[in-house]
């Protein structure tokens, strides 16, 4: 039977134990216990499906996988423990010395830093271009090009990467297109169905929804995933059950808060336009983002992120930062509580001065992460740092 979205993210990926309970269980153990020796050798060759050791099998982070893979519409999951980690086991479990990654340069600091820096120590080269320009992923394509990355909508500036053409032109070098998918989740837009072989989450952000706990995931073919597999059980970046378990709780509410949040961050974004002091405000619903109407086709919300320059640089943005006194100073988002955060010194500020520029992170630029106050204290909260 097929099932809707709404019904997947609540009943999906549930295996009762001979408890019969009706919430999901969490399984808190190192190891499991085998039938007999015969048993655990089939189990070590794969012969034999079960549960064998909790670096690479629980019942708990299993359930979050099929959950997670079917709202995403993944034929595997692979959990881990952080959203690094999972970009990290992406690339170890596809990627080998003497490969190419054409990257986005419109991504999460952390991840400039992974390709730029610690994969290219391991003899794998990244290109960074732009997230917007097809062109010029087209003229990066080299002979040993492996990997497309693109974050859409990108962290911060809310910037779109077309997934369709993107997958045409990774299609046709050999390569595979993975898309981190953070910011929207499978409740706004679902990449796999644009032509993406792969899905990367920072699962610590709204499939948690409420900041509580650590955890990432890759997803894609059953083929794809088997490297990525591979790499968690050797090298262990694995996803604990007791944070798979409160993922599971989380993405049963994803659909509903996804859409609340999004509506108040557009009623947001469009008072943030008519405010003195504003340069320019990045979010994909206005119909003043130069992508809106890509937006239109990829996502069928604007999702919970607005970004905006304040004019005056870096003292007018911290002054509307440290004016705050209900949302929160921090630089983690996807929280039902309202988050504001600074990314040229924070989330960004590990990149050189040149790759800020280049990526259009400006000194006057905040992001903001609506949650699920109401409109008119957000809006309160932040005249007081714009007065």
């Amino acid at each position: 039977m097929e099932y809707e979205f709404e019904t997947l993210a609540v009943r999906s990926g549930i295996h009762r134990s001979q408890f019969n309970e009706h919430s999901d269980a969490v399984y808190l153990t190192s190891s499991f216990v085998f039938e007999s020796a015969a048993q655990a050798a089939a189990r070590f060759r794969g012969e034999e499906p079960g549960n064998i050791y909790a670096r690479f099998t629980n019942p708990t982070v299993t359930s979050f996988q099929e959950r997670l893979a079917a709202l995403e519409g993944a034929e595997a999951c692979v959990a881990t423990s952080s959203g690094m980690s999972a970009i990290l086991a992406c690339a170890m479990g596809l990627l080998g010395a003497g490969d190419h990654i054409i990257s986005s340069r419109s991504i999460f600091g952390s991840t400039v830093q992974l390709f730029g820096n610690i994969m290219k120590r391991f003899g794998v080269e990244t290109s960074f271009v732009s997230a917007s320009d097809v062109s010029e992923w087209e003229k990066a394509v080299k002979p040993n090009t492996r990997l497309f990355f693109v974050e859409t909508p990108s962290n911060p500036l809310m910037e779109l990467s077309d997934i369709s053409a993107l997958s045409e032109i990774a299609r046709k070098a050999g390569a595979k297109l993975a898309v981190d998918n953070c910011f929207c989740t499978p409740a706004i837009q679902r990449p796999i169905e644009l032509g993406a072989d792969i899905v990367i989450h920072s699962a610590t952000k709204y499939l948690d929804g409420q900041g509580r706990v650590l955890g990432g995931a890759v997803l894609g073919s059953n083929e794809s995933m088997e490297g990525v597999k591979n790499f968690l059980r050797t090298a262990g970046p694995t996803m604990s059950a007791f944070n798979a378990w409160v993922f599971l709780k989380g993405m049963e509410t994803l659909k509903i808060r996804m859409d609340a949040q999004s509506r108040a961050a557009l009623e947001i974004a469009q008072w943030l336009e008519s405010q003195p002091g504003i340069g320019r405000v990045y979010y994909p619903w206005l119909s003043s983002h130069p992508q809106h109407a890509l937006a239109k086709r990829q996502q069928s919300s604007g999702g919970a992120i607005v970004s905006f320059e304040v004019e005056g640089g870096r003292e007018a943005a911290w002054k509307v930062v440290d004016s705050t006194r209900m949302i929160s100073i921090t630089a983690n988002l996807g929280d039902t509580k309202s988050t504001i955060t600074h990314p040229a010194t924070t989330t960004h500020g590990r990149i050189s001065p040149e790759a800020r520029a280049a990526a259009g992170i400006g000194e006057g630029l905040l992001r903001l992460a609506v949650g699920l106050e109401s409109v008119e204290d957000i809006r309160k909260d932040l005249s007081r740092g714009l007065s």
